[in-house]
């Protein structure tokens, strides 16, 4: 196994694509580069392709990319943690961006409301970018801030 790479993505032609080989049978890929991600198992006709569009919105079905070489499936990918959130925004495919919503703690008198969760997202700090710039979403979120 060569577990963990990093290559040029295959949508967007940017260099940081993450590649891990989880074994022998399956490999993810994330790009940093454009923000898509996908593994091995997702061609168009699997059965874990269509479980995820399952529970997809429309717009990250609209986004979805096949690689014509690979057969590979690649989706727009939604990151979520203490700091914020990252996620494709827009109506369709010409008309999407990456948006970032950092996080704010929920208040006391709010912890009914938001069933007891320690933070919350503040849609006031919201602010986009186009598929290339997925980084800087993540970077406007703190999520390479290590505090």
């Amino acid at each position: 196994m060569n577990y963990d790479e990093i290559i040029n993505c295959p949508k967007s032609g940017g260099d940081v694509c993450y590649k891990m080989e989880i074994n022998k049978d399956i490999t993810n890929y994330f790009s940093l580069s454009c923000g898509f991600w996908t593994n091995t198992l997702m061609t168009e006709n699997s059965e874990f392709y269509k479980e995820q569009l399952s529970t997809l919105p429309e717009l990250y079905k609209d986004l979805a990319w096949e690689d014509e070489k690979t057969k590979l499936v690649w989706l727009p990918t939604f990151i979520k943690t203490e700091k914020g959130m990252v996620f494709a925004d827009g109506t369709g495919i010409e008309s999407w961006a990456w948006a970032g919503v950092k996080n704010v703690e929920v208040k006391e008198e709010e912890k009914e409301k938001y069933k007891n969760a320690k933070y919350r997202a503040d849609m006031e700090t919201v602010k986009h970018w186009v598929e290339r710039d997925f980084i800087e979403a993540l970077d406007y979120i703190g999520h390479f801030n290590k505090e």
